[in-house]
């Protein structure tokens, strides 16, 4: 039985739009949010979606441990960025005052995320807040990352 002309078409049509819609997704991660830096001199919390990770967040589902150190913070911010620097992708985009922002871009279809460090010199630790510009969930990359961070921040010591 011969497929009809109209549904033909929408076959046809259905690849296409799903190559438009990705790439209006991937060109959205572009866009740098409003929503970052600090807030009464914290890190932001989370949104309710799973694509977020924060030391400051209270909530178990959003909070990773903060980056811990020993001695002086400005050595610490220094590891910090030699950290950054050799990670690809990641582009340190503000620094100043003892806060950090960098975006991250996915080596596949070059996602952009948003990693916030913030230094708490007084209990030996750096903030950290990592999250998605795009989409519900990460698939757990937005912690993978922090942690990836984590050992080599320990490993540069």
């Amino acid at each position: 039985m011969p497929i009809p002309p109209r549904v033909r078409r929408l076959l046809w049509s259905l690849p296409l739009l799903a190559v438009v819609g990705l790439l209006i997704l991937v060109g959205s991660s572009w866009i740098r949010p409003d929503g970052l830096g600090l807030v009464a001199g914290k890190l932001r919390p989370c949104p309710n979606s799973p694509n977020c990770v924060c030391s400051q967040d209270p909530r178990e589902s959003a909070y990773v441990d903060p980056l811990a150190f020993e001695g002086n913070a400005g050595e610490a911010l220094d590891r910090l960025r030699k950290v950054l620097s050799s990670l690809p992708g990641t582009t340190v985009i503000r620094d100043e005052g003892g806060y950090l922002h960098a975006e991250c871009a996915t080596a596949w279809l070059r996602f952009v995320d948003d990693v916030e460090f913030l230094v708490d010199e007084g209990a030996q630790v750096i903030h950290v807040r990592s999250a998605s510009r795009v989409g519900y969930s990460d698939m757990g990359a937005n912690r993978a990352r922090v942690e990836t961070i984590r050992a080599a921040f320990a490993a540069a010591k």
